[in-house]
This record gives structure tokens, sequence and C-alpha cells, in this order.
């Protein structure tokens, strides 16, 4: 295995040590260096394949609170409706 692969390994490794939300915070803190356009050619590069991890595990994350939703609500999700709405 070439030290660039141990190296991806390793790297999505951490990501699925990461809880949501300090995902969604890197993410938000790696899109605004990006988009200050201050970042040299490689630390892009980095930023966005880290991001890509990030919103990948954001994702996944997304999917099994989504289905663990459904196994609660009986298969059968219900229309959100905010408590000021839901009161009326």
């Amino acid at each position: 295995m070439s030290k660039k692969l141990t190296a991806e390994a390793a790297t999505t490794a951490a990501a699925a040590n990461v809880s949501f939300e300090e995902a969604m915070a890197e993410l938000a803190q790696l899109v605004a260096q990006m988009e200050a356009g201050q970042l040299p050619l490689e630390a892009s590069v980095a930023a966005y394949a880290r991001g890509s991890e990030l919103v990948k595990l954001c994702a996944a994350q997304l999917e099994k609170v989504e289905s663990q939703v459904k196994v609660l609500e009986g298969e059968m999700l219900k229309p959100f409706e905010p408590a000021a709405e839901a009161e009326q």
C-alpha cells in the first residue's frame, strides 16, 4: 500500500471520530478560508479534500438519524409543525 493511500485511510478514520457539530464547524471554517482566496494552491486542494470528507460524514450521520426517526415514528414521518403553529 502506498503512503498516500495510508494517509487517506488515516484521515478518513480520523474524520469518523468527529461529531456532526464539529464536522459542520470545521466545514464552515474551510469554506470561509477558501472563499477568502488567500490559501496557496496545495492548501486549497487539501482543504477541498477535507471538506469532501466532512460532507460525506455529515450526510452519513444525517441518514443514520433519519432512519432512527423513521423507526421511532413507525415508518411514517410527519410534517414538521413549529410550536407556534401547532398551538393555534
